[in-house]
C-alpha cells in the first residue's frame, strides 16, 4: 500500500505542474573556469542555511585497461585517506565536527565526491577537496588499507549477495571488447597485484582541474565563492589533456544465454539485456518515459502481469543505463516458489512484444508525462540535488542549463515514440541470464 500511495500523490503533484510551468521559475546559476581549466558553477539558494559542493571528475571504469580494472572505483576511497596537509582518517571527522555529511560514487564515465554543510563551513570543503585534487597522500599504508575495504565491499555486494554476479556478467556479454565490458567494482585480482607506481600514474592522468567540474550551491554569494575558488585551486596547474575514451563495439547479433548455478539465489531468475541509446540519445526520453509506463512500480504493466495476474513472480521491473558512449536496457524477472522461470521470462516478452504491436494507451501516456513533470519540479528542491545535477549536465554535456530545459524532451514525445523505441530496441538480439540454486536443476 506505501508504493501506492507515493504513485497517488506523485500524480496528484503532478496534475497542477502543466499550469505551473507557465510560472515556473528556472534555477538561476553563474559559471566560470580557472585559468588551469576547472569549471566551475554556483546556485545561491537561500531556502535554507546550507550548501552542498559536489566535485565531478571525468573519470570513470571506462578510462581503465581492460587488465587494470576498478582504478577509478579504488580512488573513489583512497580519496577519503588523507593529504599533505589533512592527517589519515581525519576528513570523516571534520566533516562531522562542522555539523555536515560526505559521500562519494563511481560510474562508468565519472567519480563524483559530495559534501552537503552548514553554509558557512564551506571554505572547508573547499580545502579539502582543493587538497585531495592535487595532494592526496598515496602510500603504502593507504593503499593497503583500501585494498582491504574494497575487496571486502566486492565480496559484500557481489561474490556473498544473491544474483550478486548478473551485472558484470550482463556487460561483459552486452559490451563484450569495449571498455564497458567492466563495472565499476573492477576485479578484485587487479586491484590485488597492482604496484603502487600504477595509483601513482592514474592519480597523476586523471585528477586535475581541467579535467573536473565543481558545483556549489546553497546560501552562498556567488562572488565570495569565486575568490575562494580562486584561492584553494587556482594554485594548481592544468594536467596532461586526457586521452579520449576509445569506444567501438560489434554488432550484437542474435540471443546469447547462459545459466548460473548461485548457491545464494533464494528463487530462480531471469535478467534480460539490450543495447540502448546512449546518455542525450532522443530514443533515451523516449526509453525513460516508455519504462515508467512498463517497468516502474506495482502499477507497471510488468509488475501486473508477473506478480499480480499471473503470480508467475516476486518480481519484475526494468530500467535504462543511459552511458556516454552507449545504453543497456536491463529487465529482470524473479519467479515465485514453484513457478517455472521460462513462463516468467516468456510472459516478460509478451508484454513487450505487446508494447511493440499496440503502443499505450493514452491514459498510460499521460500519467507518464505526470510523473515526469513531478520528478522535474521535485529534484530541484535540495540543494545537493541542483549540485549532482548541474555538475552532471556540464561534465557530460557541456551544458548545465539542461537542469531547466531537459523536461521539454519528455514533453515532445508523443504514444508513437514510445511505440517506435519499443520496436526499435527490444529485438531478439539480446542477453539472457538465468540463475537457477544450485540445488535446483529445472
Amino acid at each position: 500500500m506505501g508504493r501506492r500511495v507515493v504513485w497517488a500523490v506523485l500524480a496528484s503533484v503532478a496534475a497542477g505542474v502543466v499550469w505551473a510551468q507557465t510560472s515556473f521559475y528556472p534555477i538561476r546559476f553563474t559559471e566560470f573556469t580557472l585559468a588551469n581549466g576547472l569549471h566551475v558553477i554556483v546556485q545561491r539558494d537561500t531556502s535554507a542555511p546550507v550548501v552542498a559542493t559536489v566535485l565531478h571528475y571525468k573519470v570513470g571504469s571506462s578510462n581503465e585497461e581492460p587488465g587494470r580494472t576498478g582504478f577509478a572505483h579504488f580512488f573513489e576511497h583512497l580519496m577519503f585517506e588523507g593529504t599533505e596537509h589533512i592527517p589519515r582518517a581525519s576528513i570523516d571527522k571534520y566533516i562531522q565536527q562542522a555539523g555536515g555529511t560526505l559521500n562519494a560514487f563511481t560510474s562508468f564515465d565519472a567519480t563524483v565526491y559530495h559534501f552537503q554543510l552548514p553554509a558557512h563551513q564551506l571554505p572547508l570543503a573547499l580545502w579539502i577537496e582543493a587538497e585531495r585534487m592535487r595532494r592526496l597522500r598515496i602510500d603504502s599504508v593507504g593503499v593497503e588499507t583500501q585494498r582491504g575495504v574494497v575487496k571486502e565491499e566486492r565480496k559484500m555486494r557481489y561474490d556473498n549477495s544473491p544474483y550478486g554476479g548478473w551485472l558484470e556478467r550482463m556487460f561483459a556479454r552486452l559490451f563484450a571488447g569495449s571498455p564497458y565490458g567492466w563495472t565499476p567494482i573492477g576485479a578484485a585480482q587487479h586491484i590485488d597485484s597492482a604496484r603502487l607506481e600504477e595509483f601513482l600514474g592514474f592519480y597523476n592522468t586523471y585528477y586535475h582541474p581541467n579535467n573536473a567540474v565543481l558545483a556549489i550551491v546553497g546560501d552562498v554569494e556567488p562572488d565570495q565563492v569565486k575568490q575562494l575558488v580562486e584561492m584553494y585551486f587556482g594554485q594548481y596547474p592544468p594536467g596532461p589533456a586526457v586521452r579520449p575514451v576509445e569506444f567501438q563495439l560489434s554488432p550484437l547479433s542474435g540471443q546469447q544465454r547462459d545459466t548460473v548455478l548461485d548457491p545464494k539465489a533464494p528463487h530462480p531468475a531471469v535478467f534480460i539485456g539490450w543495447r540502448g541509446p546512449k546518455a542525450g540519445d532522443p530514443d533515451a526520453y523516449a526509453l525513460e518515459m516508455l519504462l515508467d509506463i512498463v517497468a516502474r512500480g506495482e502499477s507497471s504493466r510488468l509488475y501486473r502481469r508477473l506478480v499480480d495476474e499471473t503470480q508467475l513472480a516476486v518480481q519484475a521491473s526494468a530500467f535504462l543505463y543511459d552511458l556516454r558512449h552507449a545504453g543497456a536496457i536491463l529487465a529482470l524477472g524473479i519467479a515465485a516458489p514453484g513457478k517455472p522461470l521460462g513462463e516468467v521470462e516468456r510472459e516478460m516478452l509478451a508484454v513487450l512484444e505487446r508494447i511493440k504491436r499496440e503502443g499505450v494507451t493514452e491514459a498510460e501516456f499521460q500519467k507518464a508525462r505526470n510523473i515526469r513533470e513531478a520528478r522535474f519540479v521535485m529534484n530541484k528542491k535540495g540543494a545537493l540535488e541542483k549540485a549532482l545535477s548541474l555538475a552532471s549536465y556540464w561534465a557530460t554535456f557541456g551544458d548545465a542549463n539542461l537542469i531547466n530545459t531537459e523536461l521539454g524532451h519528455y514533453l515532445r514525445l508523443t504514444r508513437q515514440d514510445l511505440q517506435r523505441v519499443a520496436q526499435k530496441y527490444f529485438t531478439e538480439d539480446r542477453v539472457v541470464l538465468t540463475y537457477l540454486p544450485a540445488r535446483s536443476q529445472q
